[in-house]
């Protein structure tokens, strides 16, 4: 069972003298949160694994048990991410598929029949995959989180025990952990708990993602961060990335008031996106199907700036008809009637992605492999297919549908998506994720009418760094000089094109960069419908010549951290 030290440790414990006073890390959701500690290490009790015999089961008998197991916690996901919506049932269904992995699987049995008992063989699978996601690096290595959840909860089941997770606690405090799960992330309350800190994990991890939609403080890849005594007091600053242990009660009180009024604030602004002195800067949502689109309606923003298409089929393992995907894509068109504009995002099948009737089998490193539009260099028809079903949406909704293909690296590639997209009268676009279409933004420009920038990949791919490798944290972080150079890059190529330039990687959710995003040029925020209101609230605080003077002050500094600081101190001043 899920291991949980206790809120009310007392204050003099001899841990207090080893607790150092301020932890750094990655900041994720702004806001301050004071609270005690609940450190949370999840488990599955050593006694009931002990006591559990696996060798008195043959090879069936064992198998059966397995599958009984994988199929209750992936049905226990799938309950879960029904009950959710946005990126947290995003990420519960591919949990719940990732649970039921037929490799998986016939690892574990490869296991058996080898002679290790159930628990044993349990593990080596999950370790064969674990090697091999890490291998893969980024987006699939992100997957191991998941992996090591769904081993605690099989074995747990297996040893008849509940399920690992993190508890509600009985008074509002901050979750403390080495790291989250997508199925502990997506069930916390944000009103008890107030605030997340990981040891691991970097900006783009379904933590990350996940608190960023509940608006949960939050800070990752904090070093340190489990050496913190169960009960300790803890100020949590989302925007700054520091977590300071037994504060001041004068100091607290100060800082928790003050974000309370700017959150008040935050909750009355009703957009349109623009600075203080004007400048429209459109606030889009990022969606995943019809609800997320229905529920996102409802927000200021003026459209879609990523629907992801390939997360409406993770479980389909056969290619929906074209009338069937037109009918699905006209339920988000639908939501947003014809008085605001849908992106689309063909296909981004692949690396941590897997849609059985597009993605390949048994590539080595589906990061860097065929993905995205690369998938139908091969398989041309299935992008075609799904143009027409696009096309077929727009007519039937009347909404206006711009399209736009993921991993484009080549002007000829842009050019060749943008004919298919232009002869069904659609508006073409890609997406800057690989480094070579940022420094060609101004060729790409020529041939399509729009460009999206998805920072997640293009910091991973500019850094060479995996996004999930805590160790390497402050290289995937999104405030990284080359990134934000090619970010400028890519806006100044639409500035002088005159067509527009957004951003829908998580990056456009942070108040503070997304106003030194504008100052470069960028045109466009997508994110997460949570997050608009915090973006638009602080871009109306600041005029366009201060967005201007925050972008030179990022470009200009020498490290992330340099680069927030500065940019918070000009826009605070």
């Amino acid at each position: 069972m899920t291991m949980v030290t206790s809120t009310d440790a007392p204050h003099g414990s001899a841990s207090e003298a080893h607790e150092p006073a301020l932890l750094h890390g990655t900041p994720v959701v702004p806001g301050v949160a004071f609270g005690p500690a609940l450190v949370v290490r999840a488990e599955v009790s050593p006694d009931a694994v002990a006591a559990f015999d696996g060798a008195a089961l043959d090879e069936e008998e064992a198998l059966a048990a397995y599958d009984g197991a994988v199929a209750a916690v992936a049905d226990g996901f799938q309950r879960k991410a029904d009950a959710a919506a946005g990126a947290a049932a995003e990420v519960l269904t591919a949990s719940a598929g990732l649970a039921r992995d037929k490799g998986l699987r016939g690892a574990v049995r490869k296991s058996l029949r080898s002679g290790e008992e159930l628990l044993a063989a349990v593990h080596a699978g999950v370790e064969q995959f674990v090697t091999v996601f890490t291998g893969m690096g980024g987006l699939m290595a992100e997957r191991v989180t998941d992996l090591r959840d769904i081993e605690r909860r099989v074995v747990a089941h297996l040893v008849g025990e509940p399920e690992p997770g993190v508890p509600t606690p009985d008074r509002p405090s901050v979750l403390v952990a080495e790291d989250l799960a997508p199925s502990d992330t997506a069930g916390l309350d944000p009103a008890v708990v107030v605030a997340l800190v990981t040891e691991r994990g970097g900006p783009t991890s379904h933590t990350a993602i996940i608190a960023r939609q509940l608006g949960i403080p939050c800070v990752v890849g904090t070093a340190g961060a489990l050496t913190v005594a169960a009960g300790t007091p803890l100020l949590v600053d989302g925007t700054a990335g520091t977590v300071e242990t037994r504060p001041d009660e004068a100091l607290v009180a100060r800082r928790v008031e003050a974000d309370r009024e700017t959150r008040a604030a935050l909750a009355s602004w009703t957009g349109p996106g623009r600075t203080a002195d004007g400048t429209p800067v459109k606030l889009l949502a990022n969606v995943a199907d019809g609800d997320s689109a229905r529920s996102s309606a409802d927000a200021p923003v003026e459209g879609v700036g990523l629907f992801r298409t390939e997360l409406c089929f993770l479980n389909r393992k056969e290619e929906p008809s074209v009338e069937e995907q037109a009918g699905i894509y006209a339920e988000v068109l639908g939501a947003f009637g014809k008085d605001r504009y849908v992106v689309v995002r063909t296909l981004d099948a692949g690396s941590d992605k897997p849609v059985a009737f597009a993605t390949h089998e048994g590539e080595e490193n589906p990061a860097l492999g065929v993905r995205g539009l690369r998938l139908s260099f091969g398989n041309p028809a299935l992008l075609e297919r799904q143009l027409d079903a696009i096309a077929a949406a727009a007519e039937q909704t009347g909404t206006e549908a711009w399209v736009m293909a993921p991993m484009v690296a080549t002007v000829a590639e842009a050019a060749d998506f943008s004919k298919g997209v232009r002869s069904r009268g659609l508006k073409p676009g890609v997406m800057v994720e690989v480094p070579s279409a940022a420094l060609l933004a101004h060729r790409m420009l020529e041939v399509v009418d729009f460009l999206s920038i998805g920072t997640n990949d293009l910091t991973q791919y500019t850094m060479a760094a995996d996004r999930m490798a805590t160790d390497l944290a402050h290289l995937t972080d999104p405030w990284q000089p080359a990134v934000l150079q090619l970010i400028a890059i890519t806006a100044e190529a639409g500035r002088r094109a005159g067509k527009p330039v957004g951003v829908c990687g998580e990056a456009a959710a942070d108040p503070l960069l997304a106003c030194a995003l504008v100052g470069m040029g960028i045109t466009s925020l997508s994110m997460a419908a949570a997050a608009v209101r915090p973006v638009g609230a602080r871009l109306a605080t600041v005029s366009m010549e201060t967005c201007e003077d925050a972008a030179e002050a990022a470009l200009a500094a020498s490290d992330p951290r340099a680069a927030r600081e500065a940019v918070l101190a000009l826009l605070d001043s």
